[in-house]
């Protein structure tokens, strides 16, 4: 069995709109870059007053090579900020900034999204690596033999994981905004002005996170159905 033209035309799709959503995140970050803080604070200060705001003192924010290259690692406790987040004073570092503060509030806090994430991030190591070799390997085999209709069973198994996972992340990454955004209006961190800015780009980044796991739920759905018309051809 090999794949047809429904096939390329989910890649090409899931493919283009990433595209567009991601050229639009760096379009917007490059707009409300230019949007200065009256505050003066750069997004390291930012990160740290946040995390002063809401009592936790064991985290510590760093910087980080390359561009939206910012993330919280639960594992040392550290929220790194690439450099022109951690050094810049504008509206997107911010914005950013926050962001990644939030996600160390919710560790904090034990959030349930946060805990099953992570819970997941072992089983989706091995999902990722492994379920394009097992699918490709029960295509090249046929599923007209046993093999290769577990090998390609197994490898959708597998694929599934790396799909929950991306839906699971979707609350994660809203929730993480909204905790900065809120944050930031607040305590009055920023203007009205700053403060759209920002939640236009979080907004932008918010996006990114939701095509990728439709995108994921469409292949899914492509791999069940050719599982099941397999099985109807037996």
């Amino acid at each position: 069995m090999v794949m047809d033209f429904g096939y390329y035309i989910i890649m090409g799709a899931v493919a283009l709109i990433s595209g567009m959503v991601s050229n639009s995140l760096k379009r917007k970050f490059k707009k409300y870059s230019n949007i200065h803080l009256r505050n003066g604070m750069s997004g390291a200060e930012i990160a740290e007053k946040m995390l002063a705001d809401h009592g936790i003192s064991d985290v510590k924010v760093i910087s980080t090579p390359g561009q939206l290259t910012d993330h919280y690692n639960p594992q040392n406790k550290t929220v790194n900020l690439s450099e022109v987040v951690y050094h810049h004073r504008n509206a997107a570092a911010a914005a950013v900034a926050a962001h990644e503060v939030g996600h160390a509030v919710q560790h904090a806090r034990a959030y349930k999204w946060l805990k099953m994430r992570s819970n997941l991030v072992p089983m989706v190591g091995v999902a990722s690596k492994f379920s394009n070799i097992l699918i490709m390997a029960g295509l090249v085999l046929g599923l007209a033999s046993n093999l290769g209709y577990w090998a390609l069973s197994i490898g959708v198994a597998f694929f599934a994981v790396s799909t929950l996972f991306s839906f699971v992340t979707l609350p994660v990454e809203y929730d993480a905004s909204n905790r900065a955004l809120a944050w930031l209006k607040n305590k009055n961190m920023v203007t009205r002005e700053e403060l759209a800015g920002a939640q236009d780009a979080l907004k932008a980044a918010a996006k990114t996170y939701l095509v990728s796991a439709l995108g994921s739920l469409a292949m899914l759905l492509y791999w069940v159905m050719k599982l099941m018309a397999a099985n109807r051809d037996d």
